[in-house]
């Protein structure tokens, strides 16, 4: 499979604690890519720095052939083409649904500061454009139309995870990046989740997941890294991975 993501040697120290340590690993396109391990063991730190919330110490990102900076910004890594949630719901909740992703849409806005001021023909026009994809991108998530005028912080708990990932899916990712989305979730929410998930995939958008619940990563994911204390010790198809001692010895115990 073509690589979308590769990361070498990636290591970062918080003050005497090292976090990550010389990670290896690559992502391949068109996947869905489960990072798992114990608390503590760097799944998140990792995250953060695919994302650009942390700048590793040593370490290259390449990105479809394509080497990223390690001091790029959140921002500036959106805009290569990579999108996120975060484990804590961080949504415009005081902006409708629909306002939420068209956030998102306006990623790829081609109207200047001047036309958005003077509402120029073209910029109504863009603004339309937008205004569909985001109804589109509601019913791509499988949130109903009637949730477009609400406030965000009006929608249900696992609705407000659906709208965050409309959010993220509105700047055109190749990859999207997920902060435990489950979390929270009762067990109808998490089977919905599974398959908005498998269709993101399956819709050529490569998916990358922090998430607790095992069996859900078990049964969703094409491929698992494992970490623990800062260190990948395991990598593979989650056949593969339940069966790995160290693996079963550092996290997965009874539920291997």
């Amino acid at each position: 499979m073509t690589e979308l993501l590769q990361l070498r040697d990636i290591s970062k120290r918080f003050g005497g604690v090292k976090a990550l340590k010389g990670i290896d690993l690559s992502i391949p396109e068109g996947t869905i890519y489960g990072l798992i391990g114990p608390n503590g063991a760097g799944k998140t730190t990792l995250f953060n720095i695919i994302t650009g919330m942390y700048t590793a110490d040593t370490g290259t990102r390449v990105l479809r052939g394509q080497a990223l900076p390690l001091n790029l910004k959140p921002y500036e890594i959106v805009i290569r083409g990579i999108a996120r949630t975060f484990q804590n719901i961080r949504l415009f909740h005081y902006m409708s649904a629909l306002e939420n992703i068209m956030v998102g849409c306006h990623r790829h806005s081609g109207i200047g500061l001047f036309a958005t001021l003077f509402n120029t023909a073209n910029a109504r026009t863009e603004e339309a454009s937008i205004r569909a994809r985001a109804f589109e991108l509601l019913d791509y998530v499988g949130l109903p139309r009637s949730c477009a005028s609400r406030l965000a912080n009006e929608l249900s708990y696992g609705d407000q995870r659906r709208l965050e990932i409309a959010r993220a899916l509105a700047t055109r990712p190749s990859l999207l990046a997920l902060d435990e989305p489950a979390a929270g979730m009762n067990p109808t929410e998490t089977e919905a989740l599974r398959v908005l998930l498998t269709r993101i995939r399956d819709d050529g958008i490569t998916v990358l997941l922090i998430e607790h619940d095992v069996k859900l990563m078990m049964s969703l994911c094409d491929r698992l890294a494992v970490l623990d204390f800062g260190e990948l010790i395991a990598e593979g198809e989650p056949a593969a991975i339940r069966q790995d001692p160290r693996v079963i010895a550092a996290y997965l115990g009874g539920e291997a």
